[in-house]
């Protein structure tokens, strides 16, 4: 390492920490912050993104990144990554980032008062403020980095993927969705309907069996913490990882099976390469990769048949009462029971990637402006009735559902379908590489499988981007036939 790589090393792990402190703080608003710091948190983080900004687009580090020369893939990367970094942030003005900080922040807690009253009004104005910057945001990326404004800002979420890359595997899902799904419905009305478990679910009791369910896939306490928040979320750092949920009485599959969704996320932070902490090539390798992780671990593991057949009395001795609803098959039709639904973060994996279609279709007509703020909610409801034939009863059902683009996130949404695509891929190589994964599951051991991701994604990093980390893992970058296989032999046989 020359002295000029070295210096770059310590001001992107300096970048790192203020990132780090800035992912408590939006921990701390959503999980326990009272509603009346809302708007001294939005300076709080406004100044951070400043302070990050500033120091990435400083002067000396465009000397250093032209001095700098490294030996090794890993720094080669690294400093790789860097130049990217720093090509992005300097095409945003300090101003227009701290900004954009205030707007999300505050759009975001005028959202959770709107959603609970289905009142898209009330929120709109803010709205319009969030979707006004990301336009600048992205006409900026744009013009520095020679993508479209759109692809500017899914770049920032899963690099190396673009709105081009996704329009055709989405047109392909949605063509074999519309054969696919009443046919799965007709299959499934031949069955017997499930029975579900009688309730009440105490939510302590709940929340005791989501921190062994976590820990027995390999999630360690002194690491991790489990609240709860009205979105549930992983966050915090990859030493300090910060889970969410949300508990009903009435229902504990929703807080459970969101648990170990976020806890895939979490291992992928814990198993990231420590050699590399607070380096760009020690990060995950995009959100698309990232939700592989969530998904590989809720959908493809722990809704197996194999992982049910041990989780039934687990369930049942937790919660008592009669031990039918807990048997394994019964488990299947509860969890596996396709549906056409409102809210995406309940839907079933088969209509699932409609909800993600929709909105990536929505958020690409807000960023370049052919749909307006004030017409987001009739534009959902025809597009939620041309894709599942079903329009929501308000708007909270409806535009209101999702924090995400009152955070500010466009550009995020395709990675929900890059990675349960992505999911269903490294689950088949998993089961090749992996002899008795599905005996281990049987046992409701997760360790054989998350060994294998420790190796094949989580210790990579950002080493490699997600179709070389595709690749590397699986053998071909990403076929999304793994994908529509997968869906194929659990709900069409």
């Amino acid at each position: 390492m020359n002295p000029a790589y070295t210096r770059l090393k310590a001001r992107f792990a300096r970048i790192a920490t203020l990132g780090e402190a800035a992912a408590m703080l939006h921990w701390d608003a959503a999980a326990v912050m009272p509603p009346g710091g809302g708007a001294a948190r939005g300076e709080q983080l406004a100044v951070l993104a400043g302070l990050s900004h500033s120091l990435l687009v400083d002067a000396t580090v465009a000397t250093d990144l032209a001095d700098a020369t490294v030996v090794g893939a890993w720094d080669e990367r690294n400093l790789a990554l860097m130049h990217r970094a720093h090509a992005r942030a300097t095409a945003l003005p300090g101003a227009l980032v701290e900004a954009t900080a205030r707007a999300n922040s505050a759009c975001e807690k005028t959202w959770r008062a709107a959603r609970q009253a289905a009142d898209f009004a009330a929120v709109r104005p803010a709205l319009e403020e969030v979707v006004r910057l990301q336009r600048e945001t992205a006409a900026a990326l744009s013009a520095a980095l020679g993508l479209s404004p759109y692809d500017a800002l899914m770049d920032g979420f899963q690099p190396g993927i673009a709105a081009a890359d996704v329009e055709p595997i989405f047109a392909a899902y949605e063509s074999w969705l519309t054969d696919a799904l009443p046919r799965a419905e007709a299959i499934q009305a031949a069955k017997p309907a499930p029975v579900p478990p009688r309730g009440p679910f105490p939510a302590a009791v709940q929340k005791d069996l989501c921190r062994t369910l976590s820990a027995r896939a390999g999630l360690d306490a002194d690491h991790s913490r489990l609240d709860e928040s009205t979105h549930p979320f992983c966050g915090g750092t990859p030493t300090d990882v910060r889970i969410t949920t949300r508990y009903d009485e009435s229902n504990f599959a929703q807080a459970l099976l969101g648990v170990l969704h976020e806890t895939g996320h979490a291992l992928y932070e814990r198993g990231l390469p420590e050699a590399y902490a607070r380096q760009p090539v020690g990060e995950a390798a995009g959100m698309g990769a990232h939700e592989s992780q969530s998904l590989i671990v809720e959908m493809q593991a722990c809704r197996s048949d194999a992982f049910l057949s041990a989780l039934g009395p687990l369930l049942h001795g937790a919660f008592g009462g009669d031990p039918a609803p807990y048997a394994p098959d019964n488990l299947a039709r509860l969890w596996r029971r396709v549906g056409r639904g409102f809210i995406r973060v309940d839907a079933d994996e088969m209509t699932y990637p409609a909800h993600v279609i929709l909105r990536f279709r929505l958020e690409r007509a807000l960023i370049a402006g052919d749909l307006s703020v004030a017409d987001l909610p009739g534009a959902w409801n025809d597009g939620l009735r041309a894709l599942l034939g079903i329009t929501p009863p308000d708007d909270a059902r409806g535009c209101l559902q999702d924090i995400h683009w009152y955070d500010g996130a466009f550009g995020y949404f395709p990675s929900y379908t890059l990675g349960a695509m992505g999911a269903a891929q490294l689950m088949s190589a998993a089961r090749r590489a992996v002899n008795g994964l599905d005996d281990a599951l049987a046992q409701g051991d997760l360790s054989p499988l998350v060994s294998w991701l420790r190796i094949a994604v989580h210790g990579r990093g950002s080493l490699l981007g997600f179709q070389d980390l595709l690749t590397a893992a699986t053998g071909e970058p990403l076929n999304p036939t793994h994908f529509t296989a997968h869906l194929t032999s659990r709900y069409l046989t």
